[in-house]
């Protein structure tokens, strides 16, 4: 370790205070610190202008994304969870009088007013085990591709179609984890639901339609999240470049960007969106209309919808999704670029303590 040098060249108390400063401004947080440092060249940058943010993830840990990937999904599920019970429900293609909603913030009232304070809360532990692995699989996936990618497609610079690539993979291994979860918690959210605890609604799935059934919307969350990530993560990777070009730690620009690029995605991906709701949920008016018994498959829901409601059902709950998104997504990667800088910042005192 360079930081064992100074005794060794025998120099000065003075001298060695002054280069153990040198060494802590512009080799451990300049180019990211320890043995991952001294594998790239430093980063040029002011040494009073703080860490260069962007060059201290790339000598992280696989444990590091993970850790603060599972912290920003459980947190960003948390604090958005009854804002996601009111676009589930303003979602249903043909919801029950009393559940017909005019917009997100009348919705939440009423659910309040007549269904009790913690209606909207229900379903949030199931959530939550589920977004813990599935974020820490996905934000760790995500930074490992993204990497590999941009050095072969643009070799020391950022590449959108590395950006939008690496979100498409690791969207595969986010929604194997959650997908289970999302149909619990859909089918407890809903008007009238008949599951009041997690373990009721799981017994009652696995008993009456099979293990199956907690993928049936797999494909179709699938055909959702790949476009969705890849414009969320191409649309964040872009705006990056616009508000923070130093690529330092900079928690204003992180959630400005998240939030702008959650609301492009979602907008656009809200047809998906509805069909993987009928999907998860199976509401009985939709599937009076189908003459099969269960809805099935991506195909089996868009005919659905539009049977039921025509083409203005596909974007049932816009509002909804595109408000759910965009704080959903500005906490997600504040939190994540948080923690992930914090987490680094630390591991790379204590190599240099060592």
């Amino acid at each position: 370790h360079l930081f064992f040098l100074p005794p060794a060249l025998g120099l000065a108390p003075g001298e060695s205070a002054l280069l153990d400063g040198w060494l802590q401004r512009g080799v451990g947080r300049g180019a990211g610190g320890g043995e991952a440092g001294a594998c790239r060249p430093p980063v040029r940058q002011d040494p009073d202008s703080g860490p260069d943010y962007e060059a201290l993830p790339a000598g992280a840990t696989v444990t590091t994304h993970m850790v603060a990937g599972a912290v920003a999904g459980i947190l960003e599920h948390c604090v958005m969870y009854p804002i996601d019970c009111v676009k589930t429900r303003m979602q249903s293609l043909q919801p029950d009088p009393a559940a017909r909603y005019r917009n997100v913030l009348e919705a939440l009232w009423r659910i309040i007013r007549t269904e009790g304070l913690w209606r909207p809360m229900r379903g949030l532990n199931v959530t939550a085990t589920g977004a813990g692995p599935a974020h820490a699989l996905y934000f760790a996936c995500y930074e490992k591709l993204k990497k590999t990618l941009s050095d072969v497609i643009h070799p020391g610079g950022n590449s959108h179609i590395a950006n939008g690539a690496a979100g498409c993979v690791a969207t595969l291994l986010h929604d194997a984890a959650m997908n289970p979860a999302e149909v619990v918690k859909q089918r407890m959210q809903m008007y009238n639901s008949p599951y009041h605890r997690v373990t009721d609604c799981v017994r009652a799935v696995w008993q009456n339609e099979g293990a199956g059934a907690f993928y049936r919307s797999y494909t179709t969350q699938l055909t959702m999240n790949v476009p969705f990530q890849a414009i969320h993560f191409m649309t964040y990777e872009f705006l990056q470049e616009h508000f923070n070009p130093q690529r330092r730690y900079n928690p204003s620009s992180h959630v400005l960007s998240g939030a702008c690029a959650g609301a492009v995605a979602a907008a656009a991906t809200t047809p998906l969106d509805v069909c993987k709701t009928l999907l998860n949920t199976q509401e009985s008016l939709a599937l009076n209309s189908n003459i099969t018994g269960h809805i099935t498959g991506m195909a089996s829901a868009f005919r659905t919808v539009y049977q039921v409601g025509g083409v203005t059902a596909y974007f049932r709950g816009v509002q909804a999704r595109v408000i759910y998104q965009i704080p959903s997504t500005a906490i997600a990667w504040s939190v994540y670029e948080f923690f992930k800088y914090l987490i680094t910042k630390r591991q790379e005192e204590w190599r240099a303590g060592k």
